[in-house]
C-alpha cells in the first residue's frame, strides 16, 4: 500500500474492501505498507494535531499494528512538495532479521517526508508484533523518546505477515534531482547521503522481503540495468539508408542528432566505429529547440545505430537474432492470403529500453515520419505501460513491442478504428497457433477488452484456471487525415514467474519453447494479414466467428457494477463499435430484454468475479 494520503483509501476501501484485504492477509497474504500505507494499516492513525487544514484523527479498519501510528516523525512536511524531505537515518534490529538469509546493515539511511512513528510498538510483542528499525533522531511529536521511536514494524496477522514503515526503504535516491527547487536547504547533501547508503537501502528491503514471506531470487538483487543504444534495421539494408535520407529530407536530422520532444537520438552507423563527431552531437543538443516537455538535462541522449549495409552480429545483440527474425517473418508473410509484407519490414530494438510505446509515442515530431509497420522491440523494459496509469518492468523472456499502424479515417464507418485492439489480440492467438506444429493445441484465450490469457498448466484441467500471460495497448493521434496508432504488446513467453507462459504451455504439451525472435514474426505477419482483410471487409461475420473462439465471455453471467449492480448476461460485441454487449436477467435468470453496451475505456472486466466494474 503506497505513500500519498490514506484518507483517500478510507474513502475507497472502508467497509467491503478493508474486510477483503484482512481476510486476504489472515489467511496467509502479505501486506507491505509504506508511509501512508504504513498509516492505514495501524489501529489508529494521528496525524499533525492541531494544525488547520492538515490534522487527521480516526480509527482505522485494518488495525494490522493494534496500536496508533502518530506523525510528523519530523517537522516540516507539505504535501506534494520535497519541503520536509530528509534522509532519516535509521537503526536496524538485525536480531529480528537474521533468519532471512541476507546480510543486514546495523544502520542506514532512508528517504523520509511525511511518515509517522509507532507508538509503544514494544508494548505489542506478545501480538506478533517486532521493530525492525528505529529512528536515531529524536522524533519530533513523541512523549517518551526511548519507547516511541519505532519506524518500521512487522506484524503477524494470522496466518499472513505485516511490515509497516514510516520512512520510504523502498525508494531510491537516485531517483532524486538534486536541485529540487522546493527542497529544504542542503537537499543535494540529502540526496548524495542516500544514493551513498543505495547498497545498504537493497540490503535492508531485501531482508524486509523475506521477512514478508516472500521468494527474492539472487537474480533480482540488482540494480536497474542502464539503457543501452537502439539498433536500426530492416529486411533489405538499403531501406534503413532510405529512412534516414526521407528523416534528412523532413529536416528531423542535423548533424546526426534527432531531436524529439522527449528524447534525443545520436545516429551512429554500423559502418565505422567513430560515427558520432562529439563535439558537433554536443552542439546540436544544445543549440535544438527546447519543446515543450524536452528532454530532461539528467537524461542522456539514445544512440541508433543504423545497419546501412548488413544486419548486427550477435556480439552486437546478443539477445535478439536479427537474421533469424527477418528469415522467419518473410516465410510467414508469404503464407498469409492478405499481405505487403510492412508489418516488421523496419525494426528498432534495443536491450534495454524503457518503453517502446513512450519511445515513440512522446516523440511525435519523429513518430509523424515513421513508416507504418515500423516496430520497435526490447528484451528489457523498465517501464513498460498498460491501461490507464499501470506501468511495470517487463524482464528477459517476455516479448515486448509497439508497431506504428497508419488509419485512414475514410474508413471511420466501414472499418472503425476502436476494432484494431481486438485485431492485435486475435493476431497473437493466430501468432502463436501458427507457430508451428502443435501449437494450435495450446489454450490460449482472450479477456476483453485487451488481455492475454493461458490455461494454468500447473492446475488440473477441471478446475478451469486461467492466468495472464499478456496485454494491449493502443494509442491514437490524428493528424492529416489518418490515425497514428501505436500498438503494443506484452507476452510473456519464457518466464515461469508471476503467473506461467507459453514455455510451460509447450512443455505440457510436448513441444519445444518457442523463440522471441521467431513468435515477433509470426504475430506481426498474422496482424498484418488481419488489418488489410479488416480494412476491406470491416469486423464481418468471420471476424466475430474467430474473435468469439478465443474469447472468454461467451454467455457467462455478470453484475454489471455501472448499471447499479444489475445481473445480466454477456452477448458479444457490436459490430458498429466494438462495444461489450450485455442484456439483463431478470428472475430465474431469464433475459428481460433490457441492453447495454459498454465502453471498454471506462470499464473493466474481472472474469473470475463475474463483474464489469468501473475503470479507476
Amino acid at each position: 500500500m503506497p505513500g500519498g494520503a490514506d484518507m483517500g483509501y478510507c474513502r475507497i476501501l472502508n467497509g467491503k474492501g478493508n474486510r477483503r484485504i484482512k481476510q486476504y492477509v489472515e489467511m496467509g497474504g502479505r501486506y507491505l505498507g509504506l508511509c501512508a500505507g504504513g498509516y492505514y494499516g495501524c489501529a489508529k492513525c494521528e496525524f499533525e494535531v492541531g494544525v488547520k487544514g492538515m490534522e487527521v484523527i480516526g480509527e482505522r479498519e485494518l488495525a494490522f499494528f493494534p496500536g496508533m501510528c502518530k506523525g510528523l516523525a519530523f517537522p516540516g512536511f507539505v504535501y506534494h512538495s520535497e519541503a520536509g524531505m530528509r534522509a532519516a537515518e535509521l537503526k536496524v534490529a538485525t536480531k529480528q532479521l537474521t533468519d532471512v538469509e541476507a546480510a543486514v546493515p546495523e544502520r542506514l539511511k532512508a528517504y523520509y517526508n511525511g511518515g509517522g512513528f509507532f507508538v509503544d510498538a514494544m508494548k505489542y510483542a506478545d501480538k506478533g508484533v517486532e521493530i525492525l528499525a528505529t529512528y536515531e533522531d529524536q522524533v519530533a511529536t513523541a512523549d517518551e523518546q526511548k519507547s516511541n521511536k519505532a519506524a518500521i514494524v512487522y506484524c503477524k496477522v494470522g496466518e499472513g505477515s505485516v511490515i509497516l514503515t514510516g520512512p520510504h526503504p523502498e525508494f531510491s535516491g537516485t531517483n532524486l534531482n538534486r536541485d529540487e527547487p522546493t527542497g529544504p536547504q542542503g537537499y543535494d547533501k540529502l540526496v548524495d547521503a542516500l544514493v551513498e547508503d543505495e547498497q545498504y537501502r537493497i540490503l535492508f528491503m531485501t531482508a524486509c522481503l523475506r521477512k514478508l514471506g516472500l521468494d527474492i531470487r539472487a537474480e533480482t538483487q540488482h540494480s536497474v540495468p542502464s539503457l543501452s543504444g537502439l539498433h536500426l534495421t530492416a529486411s533489405q539494408p538499403i531501406v534503413v539508408s532510405e529512412l534516414l535520407q526521407s528523416w534528412q529530407e523532413a529536416g528531423l536530422i542535423a548533424d546526426n542528432v534527432i531531436k524529439g520532444e522527449n528524447d534525443t537520438f545520436l545516429i551512429g552507423s554500423a559502418l565505422q566505429s567513430d560515427a558520432f563527431d562529439l563535439g558537433r552531437v554536443k552542439a546540436a543538443v544544445a543549440t535544438a529547440s527546447d519543446p515543450v516537455g524536452g528532454l530532461e538535462p539528467e537524461d542522456p541522449p539514445k544512440t541508433l545505430m543504423a545497419h546501412e549495409t548488413s544486419l548486427p552480429q550477435s556480439k552486437d545483440t546478443p539477445n535478439f537474432d536479427h537474421h533469424a527474425f527477418y528469415t522467419h517473418l518473410r516465410n510467414y508473410h508469404s503464407q498469409q492470403k492478405e499481405s505487403e509484407a510492412t508489418f516488421g519490414k523496419i525494426l528498432i530494438y534495443g536491450e534495454v529500453v524503457t518503453s517502446t510505446s513512450t519511445m515513440l509515442e512522446k516523440n511525435p515530431t519523429w513518430l509523424a515520419e515513421v513508416p507504418n509497420g515500423l516496430t520497435a522491440t526490447a528484451t528489457t523494459q523498465l517501464a513498460g505501460r498498460g491501461r490507464g496509469t499501470n506501468v511495470w518492468v517487463s524482464p528477459p523472456g517476455s516479448l515486448m513491442f509497439s508497431t506504428v499502424m497508419r488509419h485512414s479515417l475514410a474508413l471511420s464507418t466501414s472499418a472503425p478504428v476502436v476494432f484494431v485492439q481486438y485485431l492485435a489480440a486475435l493476431a497473437i492467438v493466430a501468432g502463436i497457433q501458427t507457430y508451428d506444429k502443435g501449437y494450435a493445441r495450446l489454450p490460449v484465450r482472450l479477456k476483453w477488452p485487451n488481455d492475454i490469457y493461458a490455461l494454468d498448466p500447473t492446475r488440473p484441467a477441471s478446475e478451469n484456471a486461467y492466468v495472464k500471460i499478456g496485454g494491449i495497448l493502443v494509442n491514437s493521434s490524428y493528424a492529416g487525415g489518418d490515425y497514428t496508432l501505436i500498438v503494443g504488446v506484452g507476452l510473456n513467453v519464457l518466464n515461469a514467474a508471476p503467473t506461467t507462459s507459453l514455455a510451460q504451455l509447450a512443455a505440457k504439451a510436448a513441444l519445444p519453447a518457442p523463440s522471441l525472435e521467431r513468435l515477433l514474426a509470426s504475430i506481426l505477419a498474422n496482424f498484418e494479414g488481419l488489418y488489410l482483410r479488416f480494412c476491406r471487409t470491416g469486423f464481418d461475420t468471420v471476424f466475430e466467428q474467430s474473435y468469439y473462439r478465443s474469447w472468454l465471455h461467451s454467455e457467462q453471467i455478470v453484475t454489471l457494477e455501472t448499471q447499479g449492480g444489475v445481473k445480466a448476461r454477456i452477448k458479444g460485441i457490436s459490430t458498429d463499435w466494438g462495444l461489450l454487449v450485455a442484456e439483463e436477467l431478470g428472475f430465474g435468470d431469464r433475459e428481460t430484454g433490457k441492453r447495454w453496451e459498454l465502453q471498454s475505456d471506462s470499464n473493466s472486466f474481472d472474469f473470475f468475479r463475474g463483474l464489469v466494474r468501473r475503470k479507476i
